[in-house]
């Protein structure tokens, strides 16, 4: 059984023509219903600060404007994401059998990712004896 989950989330874009990541959050999970919770409570965080409510205290009036045609909506992405019990299913079954699992929305610019895996399953492949080589 995998009882404990590394968690992560992660910007990437490109400067100089080289991929950068951003983390923008980690977290061990001692049970996989908390890594669900906390995937989700992260790509609703990120979802809320990349399309904020126009109305709202944070944003100046005429800040906003829409995405243009062609271009995915990463905040609606990942609010689809959330709500789809179906998706969350699949999500713990994987993790519960010890598979990585990696969420990725992206648009034009950036790339948003959520990843999840199995401390146990790490530690099992820590295990597994090591290919040597001869020298010479």
């Amino acid at each position: 059984m995998h009882d404990e989950f590394l968690c992560h989330v992660t910007a990437y874009g490109y400067c100089d023509g080289r991929r950068i990541g951003v983390p923008l959050g980690t977290y061990r999970a001692p049970t996989l219903a908390l890594a669900l919770w906390w995937l989700r409570d992260r790509a609703s965080w990120m979802a809320e600060r990349l399309d904020p409510q126009p109305d709202g205290p944070r944003v100046p009036p005429g800040a906003l404007v829409p995405v243009g045609d062609g271009v995915p909506d990463v905040p609606a992405l990942l609010r689809s994401w959330c709500a789809n019990i179906d998706q969350q299913e699949l999500v713990a079954d994987e993790l519960a059998g010890g598979r990585l699992v990696r969420v990725a929305v992206s648009d034009d610019t950036t790339e948003y990712e959520l990843l999840a895996e199995s401390v146990d399953a790490l530690r099992m492949q820590r295990t597994v004896p090591a290919l040597v080589l001869p020298v010479g």
